[in-house]
């Protein structure tokens, strides 16, 4: 870990926002002790103990960290690629980073590993998911390891969804556009294993996590292996994930195939249940909404990038409305062009109010969701919300400029007004990661330097 936890106390900041719901979301303006890595007390007008760090929080509101649930790192050097702003998902896909999964060398990795986390950092997030799915017959493992150092370097919570497609009996769309061929399930799983000895955690706080997450339940491997790796997954205590119901061509696929709804499918084949979570479900019938309630498989709630390449918007405020686990993620940024969790609210409030109406989305339900309701789907208790006892993963953000000045309700203000906005100070476990608005440890002209050479060199070879 890059450093050691400190006790802190925050003091006097505007308003502090819990990730809980109803009344209890909010705290009011009082201080914070961490101490330990959690937190330790909560109140007006705490009194500095010696050897406490003391962080003047006066034009600062404080929030839980925000937990990304879906996210594509690799896609960090692949923003705004020419061929892909106007297609739709398959369209992309076909254009952008399929073609160049080939072109990915653990250097340029590793420098869209670090481009991703800072920026991420950056918007207030403590945690991420990453779906990692540059994984092939013949090629080697070690960007898993890789992203697991970078989150250790950067002092991120950590949660890698070992992703990749495995030998299909149809061919696999993405595996088509490139000349690589898919690995086996006895590959997968033997990674899977190998991670899960070494840096798997089962810890409510844990810093570390491993996911079984192939990248589509349809694409990726014939049917019969996915119930093997449910029971697989399961065999080793693992979390599951995937994509899932991002367009309607995704549907009509699984109808015209399958005779049944995509919900329906994986139900069928062991993939629903409370260590289950979705990226997308966009396009959602009620019975299947009803079957994700009844299981407790949840959503990554990713509504930049369905919006960006046209593929509509998940029901979400149903899907809430019944119960089920929801989070967001920014999803991969070459579908994007932002890795921010703030943007990231600040659209989920917006958009389902344009679509729904303007009692569809409270700023303190999104708020919840990509705290607390991120926590759920990771299965991780003790982060999340701002609680006597709780990890202390918390956001200072600084509103002391022009844009929020007139705010009745400054509590509300990352997601209400949305991007950009400075992260003063971000605690993961009691670590200061991001101090002063700079990402301790971080070159920024080092970081400008390696990615503009990897721009340069995925572009001369595509």
């Amino acid at each position: 870990m890059h450093n050691t936890p400190q006790d802190i106390l925050i003091r006097r900041p505007l308003a502090v926002m819990t990730g809980l719901r109803g009344d209890a979301a909010r705290a009011g303006a009082v201080d914070i002790r961490i101490a330990d890595g959690r937190i330790a007390e909560m109140g007006p007008d705490l009194m500095p103990r010696p050897g406490e760090r003391i962080v003047d929080a006066s034009d600062c509101i404080v929030y839980p960290g925000w937990i990304n649930t879906h996210h594509h790192l690799f896609q960090n050097l692949l923003k705004a690629v020419p061929e892909g702003m106007n297609q739709d998902l398959q369209g992309w896909l076909a254009s952008v980073p399929y073609p160049r999964l080939p072109l990915f060398t653990p250097e340029l990795m590793r420098t869209a590993a670090r481009l991703g986390m800072a920026e991420l950092l950056l918007s207030g997030a403590t945690t991420c998911a990453d779906h990692h799915y540059l994984y092939h017959a013949g090629g080697g493992t070690e960007s898993g390891d890789m992203l697991f150092d970078v989150a250790d370097e950067f002092g991120m919570r950590f949660v890698l969804c070992r992703g990749g497609a495995i030998e299909s009996a149809s061919s696999h769309p993405g595996f088509s556009k490139t000349a690589l061929q898919p690995e086996t399930l006895d590959q997968m799983l033997a990674d899977i294993e190998r991670l899960k000895h070494r840096y798997h955690d089962d810890a409510p706080d844990a810093m570390r996590r491993v996911v079984v997450a192939p990248t589509t339940p349809t694409f990726s491997l014939p049917p019969a292996l996915l119930v093997e790796l449910a029971r697989a997954a399961r065999g080793m205590r693992l979390r599951m994930h995937t994509h899932l119901s991002e367009t309607d061509n995704y549907v009509r696929f699984c109808r015209e195939k399958y005779n049944c709804l995509p919900v329906e499918f994986v139900a069928e084949h062991e993939w629903l249940g409370p260590d289950v979570w979705f990226a997308h479900l966009v396009h959602l019938q009620p019975s299947e909404i009803r079957m994700l309630a009844q299981t407790g498989s949840g959503i990554a709630h990713c509504p930049v990038s369905n919006s960006r390449l046209g593929s509509g918007i998940a029901p979400v405020p149903q899907l809430a409305a019944a119960g089920v686990p929801v989070s967001l993620g920014v999803d991969g940024v070459a579908s994007n062009e932002s890795g921010s969790m703030t943007g990231e609210v600040n659209t989920a409030w917006l958009i389902h109010r344009a679509a729904q109406g303007a009692g569809a989305t409270t700023a303190e339900d999104v708020i919840h969701w990509a705290t607390a309701g991120g926590a759920r789907v990771l299965g991780l208790s003790e982060v999340g919300t701002l609680q006597v006892g709780q990890a202390a993963d918390l956001v200072l953000y600084d509103i002391n400029h022009p844009r929020f000045y007139g705010f009745h309700d400054p509590a509300l203000a990352p997601v209400v007004a949305g991007e950009p906005i400075t992260v003063r100070t971000s605690i993961i476990g009691g670590r200061v990661v991001v101090d002063e608005g700079v990402v301790c440890g971080l070159d920024v002209a080092s970081i400008r330097a390696e990615a503009s050479r990897g721009v340069a060199d995925l572009m001369a070879c595509a």
